[in-house]
């Protein structure tokens, strides 16, 4: 579907030339696409990935280090003893190779489940973005059908009163119809023109505000597929189901990483008290240049290589060591411990924080209940008012086309219809974005 949703939406792009792009989208797909193409989601996944490049990195602390150096080293002046006899050479080449592997360091296992809670709180971040981000497009989408709705509402509206106002005009002209009569009902065609003025604006609003969730150029035009009573009868398969549950809510959660990081970081610092050991393999190659006619029968250990052309010989030494290495961190002017001190400090704060949080988001659970139930309630009864009112006009349009009714009885029924349509659109529309801030504090992704 994600794939589908891409391309259509390059090849809406490739027809820019011709005429304006468009795209008509359902709510699954606009999800699918927002999840896809949001720059919020792509920093949170960035973010994930970010923290398995710092697990590898520590994991590369304990992998053993090995370095390989030279050095040439030309003496000007060396040093010299009675009778010039002098020692060092003029010319010295050094290869050194050097491998260290701390395979007792305590310090960097701890960091290791360190970053390995740290890349669970990234995941964790990343949902919660993703659950975020679903309810705010669910919001926007809900937002232009209402719209939408009220917005053919008007027109019906409109031309249920234009036509009141040219049937006046003629009844008017044959003197079966007042002055007043004529001029009331053009008063409130007249009237309903801001209104659909502002619907049209607020429907441009509403598309522009999606199409940031998506990441949808602005030149491409959109479409809502659907109606808010298909989405009515959508959700009310599953609004039955209501808990308190809080189990997973992203913040919550998210807290509850952070005071693990928080103990692991203090794992970490204390870690940092215990003794390491590390081997280590160091080998030298080192050859000097020296005058071998001032050191008459000299002779010892290592190779010896003349150079052309001269009395001078290359000393070659090769020696070679490993071992082990101990460290035991004994005092460190109490950084540590302070260090220590600061972190409970921090966990003992981010603990008072959750339980703050935890009832701050339960009563913002038992509000989207609350608003869930008594939005459907509201559409249960709205609809009915509809179907009323809209008995109520017909009959007042036939009494006053019969001429048995006033222009006052026809317009006040009108007004009544109108109003409870737009009631019950804003009601649908209450209960689907109940629905969705209530799937937002559940921790429910779709």
């Amino acid at each position: 579907m994600k794939h589908w949703i891409l391309t259509l939406l390059c090849l809406a792009a490739a027809g820019l030339h011709c005429a304006r792009a468009q795209m008509r989208l359902t709510l699954d797909e606009a999800v699918e696409l927002a999840l896809s193409e949001n720059p919020t989601i792509k920093i949170a996944d960035l973010e994930v990935r970010r923290y398995d490049y710092v697990r590898r990195e520590t994991w590369g602390n304990w992998i053993p280090q090995i370095s390989v150096g030279g050095t040439y080293t030309r003496s000007i002046v060396k040093q010299e003893m009675a009778k010039g006899l002098s020692f060092g050479a003029d010319n010295t080449l050094t290869a050194t190779g050097d491998a260290t592997w701390a395979f007792f360091a305590p310090q960097i296992f701890r960091t290791l489940k360190l970053n390995r809670t740290q890349m669970e709180a990234a995941v964790e971040a990343a949902r919660g973005s993703r659950i975020t981000l679903v309810a705010d497009v669910k919001k926007a989408f809900f937002n232009i059908l209402l719209a939408e709705q009220s917005l053919d509402v008007l027109r019906q509206s409109e031309a249920n009163i234009r036509r009141t106002v040219e049937d006046t005009e003629l009844r008017y002209r044959n003197g079966l119809a007042s002055e007043y009569d004529l001029l009331t009902a053009q008063v409130q065609l007249s009237g309903l023109k801001p209104q659909i003025l502002q619907t049209e604006n607020s429907i441009k609003l509403a598309k522009l505000q999606l199409k940031m969730y998506l990441s949808i150029p602005e030149n491409v035009e959109i479409e809502a597929a659907g109606a808010l009573d298909d989405q009515r009868d959508r959700v009310l398969t599953g609004a039955e189901d209501l808990s308190a549950d809080l189990t997973n809510n992203s913040d919550l959660r998210s807290l509850d990483f952070q005071r693990e990081l928080l103990r692991r970081q203090l794992r970490v610092s204390n870690a940092g008290r215990w003794p390491t050991v590390a081997a280590f393999f160091n080998a030298t190659y080192t050859g000097n240049d020296l005058d071998m006619s001032r050191l008459g029968n000299f002779t010892g250990g290592g190779s010896q290589e003349t150079a052309p052309g001269s009395g001078s010989k290359f000393w070659w030494q090769h020696p070679v060591s490993a071992g082990l290495r101990v460290s035991i961190p004994l005092f460190s002017g109490l950084t540590k411990m302070y260090q220590s001190r600061q972190l409970k400090n921090q966990i003992a704060q981010l603990d008072m924080q959750r339980d703050y949080t935890e009832q701050q988001l339960d009563v913002q659970m038992r509000s989207a209940i609350n608003d869930l139930l008594t939005a459907r309630e509201t559409m249960y009864a709205q609809e009915l008012t509809v179907q009323q009112a809209a008995k109520a006009y017909d009959i007042a349009d036939t009494r006053y086309r019969a001429g048995a009714g006033t222009i006052l009885e026809l317009n006040t029924s009108q007004v009544n219809m109108v109003q409870a349509q737009l009631s019950y659109s804003q009601a649908i529309y209450d209960f689907l974005t109940a629905k969705a801030e209530y799937d937002r504090i559940a921790g429910r992704e779709r």
